[in-house]
């Protein structure tokens, strides 16, 4: 099948093939062409470029109307004219001016939830910290119990509402954590529900195991027992069943220390799984450090940070990855990210769609706070929310951006005036189509 988006106003996020994030004053540039085409053949971007170097086949030349009897007609904003009937086998598709862009990726979701928390929104409102919640037996404690009751299939069924919501909202790609389990056949149910959406739906999803989350109700007061529980048995059954393409650890205040951290990723790595690490919400842990010691491939959160951590992501694999929902769901410091691009380092941001700290999976909102209150400029935001999230779940080399060879995950937009109108305008209704796969959903 073969499909031709034609008559677009700005072809955004173009990048060679070589090219799997940006770093640093690279991160200041998107690559447009204006007035501009793009192929699609098999799911597959095959090519692209102005108008005016477009091979038409069963389109007429713009200055040329239509013979009589030729056929259904369709004009776009530029004037093209379209022979449909002598085009068997391939779809137009009319951009009337509009932007066409790479799908956004959300590297950071937590997705797979029973029910949700709004009783915690009113303690939030009464003032009560993520701590103070999580000290009383609330926040991930509450899921756990609401999965736990839940069967798998409702699990499946409450999921793919969200999964649908974020593609409608433009995202093409997702990483879904378990961690709302936090015992064995749970952590397991979760981790067969994200193989399930990855199976059904059109999105790209990769599945995340975060066994270590926070420790079970059954182990209370005995964390040591629980670590051990994720590296015996949680893991070799994950493993065995290939569930997890990675392996994640909430390393934080309250939560899983260095040395913990430290010994799960050792234990994952037995397993060939990928690492990545929850680090720096609550205060400076010292994740960052242990992710770049085992080359994870994303640290998250980062909304308190040093120049420590900055030095130690210098040179390394890890995608910095920061989540200015979570802080504007609970008013915490966002990421510095200005001062990450600055050192010369890459930065991407995420959702963390969850049902605790950041419900929702906008993924324009999140770059409109991107722009918004970290200050960047709407081109490091775009870059931050395509390909280098795209990187931060390992699929840079697929999706992200704008490349022939890449999979045709696209945003097609109504006419803006600019790249900035898109963050600028975040609750305008601007999308007109997603496609994934190579077709629109």
């Amino acid at each position: 099948m073969k499909t031709i988006i034609y008559n677009i106003g700005t072809l955004a996020g173009i990048l060679p093939a070589e090219v799997k994030r940006l770093e640093g004053p690279q991160m200041n540039h998107v690559e447009c062409i204006e007035d501009a085409y793009l192929v699609i053949e098999d799911g597959i971007i095959a090519e692209f470029g102005s108008m005016e170097a477009l091979s038409w086949g069963g389109v007429q030349n713009r200055a040329t109307p239509l013979a009589a009897g030729g056929g259904a007609r369709s004009e776009g904003v530029g004037g093209v004219v379209l022979n449909t009937a002598s085009a068997e086998g391939v779809e137009y598709i009319d951009a009337q001016g509009g932007f066409v862009m790479p799908a956004f990726c959300d590297s950071h979701t937590h997705i797979v939830y029973a029910g949700c928390r709004d009783g915690e929104f009113r303690d939030k409102i009464a003032g009560l910290s993520y701590e103070e919640i999580a000290a009383r037996g609330g926040g991930i404690l509450n899921s756990a119990d609401l999965l736990h009751e839940t069967s798998e299939n409702d699990l499946y069924e409450q999921s793919m509402v969200r999964v649908r919501e974020i593609m409608a909202m433009g995202t093409g790609a997702v990483e879904i954590k378990s961690g709302y389990g936090l015992t064995v056949e749970d952590e397991l149910k979760m981790l067969r529900v994200i193989r399930r959406i990855k199976e059904t739906a059109p999105i790209t999803v990769k599945a995340n195991f975060l066994g270590a989350h926070a420790v079970g109700r059954a182990y209370r007061g005995r964390q040591s027992e629980y670590v051990d529980l994720v590296c015996r048995e949680m893991l070799p059954r994950v493993a065995e069943e290939g569930l997890a393409d990675f392996v994640d650890v909430f390393c934080d205040e309250g939560f899983f220390t260095v040395e913990e951290t430290d010994r799960i990723l050792t234990e994952a790595a037995k397993y060939g799984i990928t690492p990545k690490i929850h680090a720096n919400e609550l205060d400076v842990s010292g994740g960052v450090q242990v992710g770049v010691k085992h080359n994870a491939l994303s640290v998250d959160h980062l909304e308190k940070t040093t120049d420590a951590e900055i030095e130690a992501l210098r040179g390394s694999v890890t995608m910095p990855t920061m989540l200015p929902g979570c802080s504007f769901f609970l008013g915490l410091p966002y990421g510095r990210a200005k001062d990450y691009i600055k050192a010369g380092l890459p930065v991407a941001l995420a959702s963390d769609y969850n049902p605790g700290s950041s419900p929702s999976g906008n993924m324009r909102f999140v770059m409109a706070l991107g722009c918004i209150r970290m200050r960047l400029t709407p081109e490091q935001s775009f870059n931050a929310t395509t390909i280098n999230t795209a990187y931060a779940m390992g699929v840079s080399d697929i999706l992200g951006s704008i490349t022939v060879g890449k999979k045709a995950n696209l945003i097609i937009t109504k006419p803006v005036p600019s790249l900035a109108f898109i963050p600028y305008s975040h609750q305008t209704p601007v999308i007109e189509k997603v496609i994934l796969k190579g077709k629109a959903i």
